[in-house]
Order: C-alpha cells, then sequence, then structure tokens
C-alpha cells in the first residue's frame, strides 16, 4: 500500500534525536513551559518575523485563543471559507460568535476577496482566511479590506507552515496567526501542538495569559482563562524538526512539479495552478476531476492511498442547520467537495510510490467510462 501521507518514514528519520530529547527532557523535570517551549517560541518568531511566537495545546485552541483575545464573542460575526476543516468555523462558535461564510477562488480553493464585503455588516469583527492545503490565500486583498472597515485579520495558516505570500511568511502578514503540530502537518510532532503567532504586544501577553487559566501569577487569576500549553515533550521534537522544514516544504515542492508534468495531459483530471506571487508547499496535493469516484475506486484497488477533503463544506454540516444555508449557497465550495481527491504527498513519499500513482492514472485514460 502506498500511503497517503507515510509517517512512520518522517519519525523514522528523526528517532534516535527524538529519543534523545525525550531523555533529556525527562533528566530536566521541567514538563510544562519549560525552556524547550521557550526556546521554540523564540525559533519560530525568528522563522515568521513576528514578534510573539506563543505554543497552545492544539491548532483549535490556537483560534479559540485568539478570538477569545481580541474579545470576539456573543454577538459578533466572523467571516471565514466554507471549505476547510471544521475547526476553522467551529472555533468562532466556541466563543460565541457566529461564521459568516464566503465561497471560494475556483484557482486557489481559498477564500475569494471579492466575496468579501458583501458579508459584512455592523457585527463584522473579523476575518479567518485559511491557507488551504499549503496554498496562501489573497492576503494584500483581505488585509485592504480588512484595514477600510477596520476589521481583525487572524491567519488560519495551521496547513501552511514555511508559505511564503509575496516574499512575507504566512502567518506574519494578519493580525496573528494559527498554527496546527498535528501529526500529519508539515511541520509536526508526535501528538497535539500548537502555536499563535503576532506582533501586536497586547495580544500576545492576553494570549499567554488565557492559556494558563487566566493567571500571571501563580494562583492568582484576573479572568477565567483555559488550560492549552504547548508540552515540553512536543517543543522538543518540534526543535529537531524545525530546521528541516525548508528542506522537507522544497521537497514536496518538487514531488508536485512531478505529479504537474505527468498528469499535464490527461483529460479526465485538472490540476489547478497557483499564482505566481505565493508559494504553495502542499500539505496536500489535490486534483480534480468530475469523475473523482471512478478515479479513487482506481487508486484504492492499486493499493494507493487516497483522500477526499472536504466531502461536506461547513455551511451545509448539521452542526451549522440553524445558519439556514442551503445547497447552492456556495457553488463553488460545494463543486470541489464533489471533485477533489488528495494523492500521496510527503517529503518522505519515494518517487518509485509516485510513479505507481502515475501509471495508474495514466492506465485509467482509456477505461473511462463516458
Amino acid at each position: 500500500m502506498v500511503e497517503l501521507v507515510p509517517l512512520v518514514r518522517q519519525f523514522q528519520s528523526m528517532k534516535q534525536d527524538i529519543l534523545q530529547a525525550v531523555a533529556d527532557t525527562i533528566d530536566s523535570g521541567k514538563f510544562i513551559l519549560g525552556p524547550n517551549v521557550g526556546r521554540l517560541e523564540s525559533e519560530i518568531s525568528a522563522y515568521l518575523g513576528v514578534s510573539h511566537a506563543i505554543g497552545v495545546a492544539n491548532g483549535t485552541d490556537a483560534l479559540v485563543l485568539t478570538l477569545d483575545a481580541y474579545g470576539i464573542g456573543p454577538g459578533d460575526e466572523v467571516i471565514t471559507t466554507p471549505f476547510t476543516f471544521f475547526a476553522s468555523a467551529e472555533a468562532v462558535s466556541r466563543v460565541g460568535a457566529v461564521p459568516v461564510f464566503v465561497d471560494i477562488d475556483p484557482q486557489t480553493y481559498c477564500m475569494d476577496p471579492s466575496r468579501i464585503e458583501e458579508k459584512i455588516t455592523s457585527a463584522t469583527r473579523a476575518i479567518i482566511p485559511v491557507h488551504l492545503f499549503g496554498q496562501p490565500a489573497d492576503m494584500n486583498e483581505i488585509m485592504h479590506i480588512a484595514d477600510k472597515h477596520g476589521l481583525v485579520v487572524i491567519e488560519d495558516a495551521c496547513q501552511a507552515f514555511g508559505s511564503e505570500y509575496r516574499g512575507k511568511r504566512v502567518g506574519s502578514i494578519g493580525h496573528a496567526a494559527c498554527f496546527s503540530f498535528f501529526p500529519t502537518k508539515n511541520l509536526s510532532s508526535i501528538g497535539d501542538g500548537g502555536l499563535i503567532a503576532t506582533s501586536d504586544d497586547h495580544i500576545a501577553q492576553r494570549i499567554r495569559q488565557l492559556r494558563q487559566h487566566g493567571s500571571q501569577k501563580k494562583y492568582f487569576h484576573s479572568e477565567i482563562g483555559y488550560n492549552s500549553r504547548l508540552d515540553e515533550l512536543h517543543a522538543a521534537i518540534l526543535l529537531i524538526a524545525l530546521p528541516k522544514i525548508d528542506e522537507w516544504n522544497k521537497e514536496r515542492m518538487r514531488l508536485a512539479t512531478r505529479y504537474q508534468e505527468a498528469l499535464r495531459d490527461i483529460s479526465y483530471i485538472s490540476i489547478e495552478q497557483g499564482p505566481q506571487d505565493r508559494t504553495h508547499i502542499y500539505h496536500l496535493f489535490c486534483i480534480r476531476s468530475e469523475r473523482r469516484d471512478q478515479v479513487q475506486d482506481a487508486l484504492i484497488h492499486g493499493e494507493i492511498q487516497c483522500g477526499v477533503y472536504y466531502p461536506c463544506p461547513l455551511h451545509l454540516q448539521d452542526a451549522y442547520a440553524s445558519l439556514n444555508y442551503k445547497l447552492g449557497a456556495f457553488p463553488v465550495a460545494e463543486r470541489m467537495s464533489q471533485q477533489l481527491l488528495a494523492l500521496p504527498m510527503s517529503p518522505f513519499l519515494l518517487e518509485s510510490e509516485q510513479n505507481q500513482v502515475i501509471d495508474i492514472l495514466i492506465r485509467l485514460k482509456g477505461e473511462m467510462t463516458p
């Protein structure tokens, strides 16, 4: 079986360093908000070019804490995309605000900026663009709209660590940004982890307080907070992986180019080429086909793992039935939910394995039913 994401290989490549880091952490006796977390925060803030990086328990908490830190809550609206993982909207609901969706750009699968202003009301407080699959959203246009209307921009960069937009790291463009270190992410650990990046000193201070039960001084609490701290062990592992991330992302991009070149003449497949002003680091590599189910069946029969991202857009989820969105509300997102299929992608994917995927897709040309 060719795996969608060969995680074992990735962590095996660092196994001895990880085991040593675990032993060192155990020997230190410092397990919560210790030196590993502090060092990781410092190194990531330097990498991104921001003033603050704050480690938290996971990417979803990163979104929740950031929204809370900006005072967003009941009665507020937050504009985001319906075509993303559930957490992007879930975090908005968790603080009591209402997610307001806008359709996506069919080329990038990210939020379409041309559709944002029509959704802005007196209750709108923030915009959460998602850098989907490792492709940056159109941040210049989004920031222009946000500045015009006095809105906060929180980048959901959970799938895009190391990507760039017009020479700037994603995570350094909005007012704040959120990252996930879930095991399948480009920069990842062997469990949950997350981080918030910002250059706003006040917001950084609030997030640091919120992640620690609303406390700056032990046993003294100035507000109701959360228990959301990045573990020392995960920070130790991320410190091993961080120096490798640019090399890993380049390998993803190289493999993506191999896919694009090999599959460009297959009529039943479309591969969107992103704008030249941004770096796509391929957290996922997706093809688009009106015959997705047939393509997926052929790959599975050939022992190739593949994945549908995402089979149900957020506005049609049962959890958001109360928002009264109907089928047809966001036609581009709905169409992509029926057509996109992720192929195996990882810096540890072997060319021989990728060739197996390509060979099946090429052979399928002659087998496609009308």
